[in-house]
């Protein structure tokens, strides 16, 4: 019988995996969107909308259509499914693999704040400056709602909904960003504190190297930690060799 890969996607890595699984004679994959983003990137093979009932519904899905192993593709911030996603790889005794991107690093020259979440980023924004690039994504505003003092420039895929801060400007856009656009952009709006999750990647590192050319301050909310007990690779080859190790 063809192995059955489960994939928890959403992110480019999730996408590079399953191109590279489907290209592969008697693999079938399946990839799991969480339907928070109207217009995904295309996927490779079979493709599934919608959340599966928390980790008992995961486990059993797992069983149900004969995963041979769980793939936890998704965002680095996704903590919720990737806690749900090691219970329900036990529960249903199926291997898991967590295919997660490496973190940013400061460098020379780099301001860099960390805050152990939102709301410690929002703290720490009075005294650091009133023009803010917020780029955390859409979800998880409302930490920064109750600051009227400054103005916020909230970039994100989707419009945003409320409650959002009292001085806030939208603008919507998908990476990769460039270095040259991210500098015009800071310029262009006259920020002087960025805002950001270490989502880790390329796609949108630009921003932090064009805030070190203009000497502004970071704000990184750190990411959670992964569930105990659980381990990521951290590339598309690594997730690929564990998988090949895992069919022997």
């Amino acid at each position: 019988m063809s192995p059955h890969v489960l994939v928890l996607g959403g992110t480019t890595e999730a996408r590079e995996l399953a191109a590279e699984l489907t290209a592969r004679p008697g693999v079938r994959v399946t990839t799991s969107l969480a339907g928070r983003v109207a217009r995904p990137g295309a996927v490779e093979g079979d493709v599934r909308t919608g959340g599966f009932g928390g980790a008992d519904g995961l486990a059993r899905w797992l069983r149900e259509h004969r995963v041979d192993v769980l793939v936890d593709a998704t965002h680095p911030f996704a903590s919720g499914i990737t806690a749900n996603a090691a219970r329900a790889a036990t529960a249903a005794g199926v291997p898991a693999v967590v295919l997660r991107r490496p973190g940013w690093q400061a460098g020379p020259g780099d301001r860099w704040h960390e805050a152990g979440s939102l709301s410690e980023a929002a703290a720490l924004l009075p005294g650091l400056g009133r023009r803010v690039f917020l780029t955390t994504g859409r979800l998880g505003l409302a930490a920064f709602a109750h600051l009227s003092g400054p103005h916020f420039l909230v970039r994100s895929v989707e419009a945003p909904g409320p409650p959002l801060p009292p001085d806030t400007e939208v603008l919507l856009a998908r990476g990769p960003f460039t270095l040259d656009d991210e500098r015009a952009l800071l310029l262009r709006h006259r920020i002087d504190v960025l805002v950001t999750k270490d989502s880790g990647g390329a796609a949108t590192a630009a921003k932090l190297t064009a805030a070190r050319d203009l000497a502004l301050p970071v704000v990184v909310v750190r990411r959670p930690p992964l569930p105990d007990g659980v381990s990521a690779v951290a590339d598309v080859p690594s997730a690929l060799a564990l998988l090949d190790l895992a069919g022997d």
